[in-house]
């Protein structure tokens, strides 16, 4: 049973100040991915628990590697650990992750595929992510208090993109095709991740997440839309949907909407157009240029390029310094522009955090 948000509770957790549009010095700091590869306690987790989806679906073993960056360093939010892709799994699509190579899954070409999957109101479909929301409830039981639990899954344009194309592919290519040569097919699966995507997400703040993030990880891939606003038309608009329904069940949700390769136009977008708490930002945007151009109560989320956090030494304290005067007197949560790489030090996350919480 998930803890009720009082009014003590907020005041309590800095990302959520945050996102109720306070500013804070420092600001609250987490990382997406930042329970992973590049640490060696989730890698002995992960060989004990078998497969990637068997650490998914484990509710043990997905808290453990959950807290394991939270013990290590006191992060004030924390993120479920699962994948995008227990949503195609949870419809009956084939999914597995292959070693080196990442996800596969059988690829959904045709009107044939699509109707094999399962109706957005089969109750199969959130029986099988019984165990994700059953992870949610451990986690925050076993979270310090004031650290916030954030919940997610992918926005509906990515999460399609690799179910037509069965595994990730830089230009998107068999996504678009299928665009350009059966729109309906598109939109009729876009419409059914939206419906269930929406349930995931209300079922994960009932357990106990404080927070939702939306990842949109091909904003930047888009097919083309014959109003010429494909942005709209394939990401922002099905996400606002998703942040309609949720807050017609939850309303005082905060969601937070990360739309990578959507460039200093679509990022200044993301809040007006799906009305989300927050918009991530990718390390390809100007953040100063993005605060100078949507109103100052908009709250931004990180920013910080990964490869920078890798270089560490003086090219990561100017980076953290940077963020810091494009977002000082302003409501930010500091994290990276996109998720952390296996093999970033620790060493380099430890001086990123002493950076920011006042080692300059």
């Amino acid at each position: 049973m998930a803890e009720a948000k009082t009014a003590a509770t907020v005041a309590e957790r800095p990302v959520l100040r945050v996102l109720s549009g306070e500013a804070i010095s420092p600001p609250p700091a987490w990382m997406m991915r930042q329970a992973g590869r590049y640490l060696p306690e989730y890698r002995a987790t992960r060989a004990e628990a078998g497969s990637f989806l068997d650490l998914c679906y484990n509710p043990a073993f997905a808290t453990e590697v959950t807290l394991q960056p939270i013990r290590r360093f006191g992060f004030e939010a924390s993120i479920l650990f699962s994948d995008i892709l227990v949503i195609p799994h949870a419809l009956g699509q084939d999914v597995r992750f292959v070693e080196g190579e990442g996800p596969r899954l059988d690829a959904l070409e045709g009107r044939a595929q699509f109707d094999r999957l399962r109706e957005a109101g089969d109750p199969a479909i959130f029986s099988h992510l019984a165990p994700v929301f059953e992870a949610v409830e451990r986690i925050r039981g076993a979270l310090p208090h004031e650290t916030t639990l954030l919940g997610f899954c992918g926005a509906p344009w990515t999460v399609a993109s690799y179910m037509i194309g069965g595994r990730g592919t830089v230009d998107l290519a068999p996504a678009r095709t299928l665009a350009a040569a059966d729109p309906a097919l598109l939109d009729a699966l876009l419409d059914r991740l939206v419906t269930v995507q929406t349930e995931y997400l209300v079922r994960q703040l009932r357990a106990g997440a404080d927070v939702v993030q939306i990842f949109e990880s091909h904003a930047g891939v888009l097919p083309v839309s014959s109003d010429g606003d494909a942005l709209k038309r394939f990401s922002l608009g099905p996400i606002a949907r998703m942040v309609q329904g949720i807050r017609a069940q939850v309303p005082d949700a905060k969601i937070i909407v990360f739309a990578k390769g959507s460039g200093l136009e679509g990022h200044a977008r993301v809040v007006p157009e799906t009305g989300a708490s927050a918009v991530g930002v990718d390390w390809g945007v100007d953040l100063a240029a993005l605060r100078a151009r949507v109103p100052a109560s908009t709250v931004t989320q990180g920013n910080l390029h990964p490869e920078t956090l890798i270089e560490g030494g003086r090219a990561l304290d100017a980076a953290v310094d940077a963020i810091l005067a494009a977002t000082e007197g302003l409501p930010h949560i500091f994290n990276l522009g996109h998720g952390i790489t296996p093999q970033t030090p620790i060493a380099h996350v430890e001086q990123m955090l002493a950076r920011l919480r006042g080692g300059r």
